[in-house]
């Protein structure tokens, strides 16, 4: 672990409490409300699971609303944006489960020319949505979705669900991604895009106009800036989920760890890698990442599809990990 003395935590991978006949394979995507509720966005037979801060289970709902969970945002105003990536489908829910809006048509991608959920089939980019993987809301109320698998674009949203531009394309160059699919947007309105199979953070302006990027990163999936400014980043490595064909730039090369970084970029902490992926405080396959008002961080990981399904590690291996800062 490369830490200093203001980021000490102490990890627990068994801090949810699931009452008998409740559980998930994996656990795509985690947010807290303005309350700490900790809702949870798994892959399970009940996909949103509500937790209070000790781990208890507050409420559970969403049977049969997703085709596959994978993105979470949770606004100022506490209600839900869940981004289904397999049903190609945006949804604003309340804390409740009852949907106020959606975005997209379930189950019809758009015309990007994929085949599948591997990138490298996209011949063009195209209008939302194809596999669209995590949403943010700028503090205007905009929103920004990244889409994702199957596209290579940011779309720009108004409140009401009216697209109002889009940016990206296919490639390594600025400005185009491969697998956008962690967003956040800090208090500035500045973008940042985890565009995880280049392996870096960009930048944008609220018009979609690049600025930097980041590159001291393995495979990023989520990003999240918390109010203290801070950049907290989940990083999948190159130990999960690598697709056919493709390998790690080295034999060692990192796996999963979580990085915090200043505003700017300034590597503050980073732990993880992979060596003893199921160990709490390890990871495998870190997919999201939040961080609540007093601190503690939840990361994520999807576990199953990115390699306990292919043995790679134990199907029982941990999903969800809070991190309480000592």
């Amino acid at each position: 672990m490369k830490t200093c003395r203001d980021f000490d935590y102490t990890a627990d991978d068994h801090w949810a409490k699931l009452p008998l006949g409740l559980g998930w394979s994996e656990v795509a995507a985690v947010a807290t409300d303005s309350k700490d509720r900790v809702f949870v966005f798994a892959r399970a037979d009940v996909p949103m699971l509500v937790f209070d801060r000790d781990g208890t289970l507050l409420n559970s709902w969403g049977q049969g609303l997703f085709t596959r969970p994978h993105g979470l945002f949770i606004g100022t105003d506490d209600l839900l944006y869940c981004t289904d990536d397999l049903g190609h489908v945006v949804h604003k829910y309340t804390a409740e489960g009852e949907r106020l809006l959606t975005m997209g048509v379930r189950d019809v991608p758009s015309d990007t020319g994929a085949t599948s959920i591997d990138f490298r089939t996209i011949t063009h980019a195209g209008p939302p949505f194809h596999y669209p993987t995590n949403v943010a809301l700028s503090p205007s109320g905009d929103l920004y979705i990244t889409d994702g698998y199957g596209n290579a674009r940011v779309h720009k949203f108004a409140p009401d669900g009216k697209l109002l531009f889009s940016w990206g394309e296919p490639g390594t160059r600025p400005g185009q991604f491969r697998v956008p699919h962690g967003i956040a947007i800090d208090r500035d309105g500045i973008v940042f895009v985890c565009d995880r199979e280049n392996s870096r953070i960009q930048l944008f302006a609220p018009d979609g106009q690049y600025l930097s990027e980041w590159t001291d990163l393995a495979r990023p999936s989520q990003v999240f800036i918390h109010r203290d400014g801070n950049v907290y980043v989940a990083e999948l490595g190159f130990k999960a989920g690598m697709w056919p064909g493709t390998k790690a730039p080295s034999p060692d090369s990192t796996g999963g760890r979580v990085s915090i970084f200043t505003r700017e970029g300034k590597l503050l902490a980073r732990w993880g890698g992979g060596a003893n992926p199921c160990a709490a405080g390890d990871f495998f396959a870190p997919h999201d990442i939040c961080v609540d008002s007093r601190g503690d961080i939840y990361v994520t990981e999807v576990v199953w599809s990115a390699g306990a399904n292919r043995g790679l590690v134990p199907v029982d291996c941990h999903a969800l990990q809070k991190f309480v800062r000592r």
